[in-house]
């Protein structure tokens, strides 16, 4: 059901860390990492980069299909887009023969002035129908620079705006049909958002997170699924989630993909892990885990 198009991204994918690299590549063609199908980097770290750097991303590019996850283009932001960085983007994707771009539905720049500035973090959209409008819009302007649909992630948030009129669903769902866009599934951030936002119950508690979290996930337009992110969060609270990829996948959050698998086949999928980064034969651990849970859905 997930939106095959014609991507070359398939099965399980990592994160491409600087400090994985050697280990991967001294790993290549070994069945310990036979399971690794594809990797993810964030383009702005590699835009016009030289030197080792550029020569490992070409390693790279000849023996894996690479997924291009974005962090700055501050699709619900003030500032006009950044068309000069759009463009170089869309050369990079070329050059690597780079199949997917991402992005986050949410903004990090002020847009002060109308001068671009950069709040180095991602921050939530308000769910409003104007915001709807304002982003597809701008997610249109993206994809008809790039000449190909982008994707967009669901994000986590830690506050709600108080003029939203929608709830989170709602407001993605208009967004990928007015945008005419791909869909990044986060299989955490949907459970992180599920117990930070959790229904109040009249007796005063909160609902069940998993329950929360299962139904957002069926109502998921699975026909948009491009691929998703697996990762680990820190329990601040009970109450509180913070989406930091610093730790392993916890069990509610394996429960939730192997869910969403059911529900829509099995979509490639990619384990973050940006921080508190263990040797590669540890996180090949969850690689495999995503693995065998994609096998049992096919079978």
């Amino acid at each position: 059901m997930f939106n095959q198009t014609d991507s070359k991204i398939n099965g399980v994918g990592l994160g491409l860390k600087r400090e994985l690299i050697p280990q991967i590549q001294a790993a290549f063609g070994n069945s310990t990492i036979a399971n690794l199908n594809f990797v993810e980097i964030a383009p702005e770290n590699w835009i016009e980069i030289g030197g080792k750097a550029a020569k490992q991303l070409d390693w790279f590019a000849e023996r894996y299909p690479i997924a291009c996850h974005g962090l700055c283009l501050s699709l619900g932001g003030l500032a006009p887009l950044d068309t000069i960085f759009l463009n170089q983007v869309k050369q990079f994707l070329q050059q690597y023969q780079i199949p997917l771009y991402t992005e986050h539905l949410s903004y990090s720049t002020d847009g002060y002035k109308g001068q671009q500035g950069y709040l180095y973090d991602l921050l939530p959209v308000p769910f409003t129908e104007e915001a709807v409008h304002y982003v597809a819009k701008r997610i249109r302007q993206t994809q008809d620079i790039l000449g190909q649909r982008i994707g967009i992630e669901n994000a986590s948030f830690y506050v709600q705006a108080p003029i939203s009129t929608m709830d989170e669903l709602t407001f993605i769902k208009a967004v990928l049909t007015e945008a005419d866009c791909l869909l990044h599934l986060d299989i955490n951030n949907i459970y992180v958002n599920s117990v930070n936002f959790g229904h109040d119950l009249s007796d005063g508690l909160k609902a069940d997170p998993i329950k929360i979290a299962q139904e957002f996930l069926r109502a998921i337009p699975g026909e948009r699924i491009a691929y998703a992110h697996m990762a680990g969060h820190y329990q601040q609270a009970p109450d509180l989630l913070i989406d930091t990829h610093g730790a392993d996948v916890i069990d509610p959050v394996w429960a939730l993909l192997e869910e969403a698998y059911r529900l829509f086949g099995a979509f490639p999928t990619c384990l973050e892990r940006d921080n508190n980064i263990p040797p590669l034969h540890v996180l090949m651990r969850e690689v495999n885990k995503i693995a065998d849970f994609q096998k049992h859905a096919k079978s």
